[in-house]
């Protein structure tokens, strides 16, 4: 089995992650929509105002959890990773996480419009994992915590 690919899928497939934040030693988890790049690096869109957003500019240190759809008989899958976050200012930046993001998640026109929001403004914010753990009892039964260092 390639790990790395195994990740690929898995980020192409999900489309909802919990992300942690921590500011002051007190961590805080939210839920974004995301989309991975062939780099594996993940982006996200938010606004603001957001606490979640407000933590990343003190604390740029983030963890993520990704897990698809399952039952209790299923055999546990899903992915985590550590990194570093950071919000997009540069426009060349952002137009590729738009090429990344858009119409897997929303409409371009959608994230113009969020973008625009005079009350909540949104941006985008790229997360660099330092790491994956891909925990997959599916295909490594014997083993099933695999993990990816960048």
């Amino acid at each position: 089995m390639n790990l790395r690919k195994l990740i690929e899928d898995y980020l192409k497939e999900a489309k909802l992650m919990q992300l942690a934040t921590s500011v002051g030693n007190q961590p805080w988890v939210c839920s974004v929509w995301f989309a991975a790049d062939a780099d594996l690096n993940v982006y996200y869109f938010s606004a603001i105002t957001r606490r979640h957003s407000e933590e990343v500019v003190k604390n740029n240190k983030v963890a993520g959890a990704i897990v698809l759809p399952q039952s209790p008989k299923d055999p546990p899958r899903g992915l985590y990773f550590q990194g570093a976050a950071e919000i997009l200012n540069n426009q060349e930046d952002i137009d590729g996480a738009i090429s990344v993001y858009a119409d897997r998640i929303f409409p371009k026109e959608k994230i113009k419009e969020f973008m625009n929001n005079k009350d909540k403004p949104h941006k985008f914010y790229k997360i660099k994992p330092t790491s994956f753990v891909l925990f997959d009892a599916v295909n490594f039964p014997n083993n099933p915590r695999q993990e990816l260092n960048l």
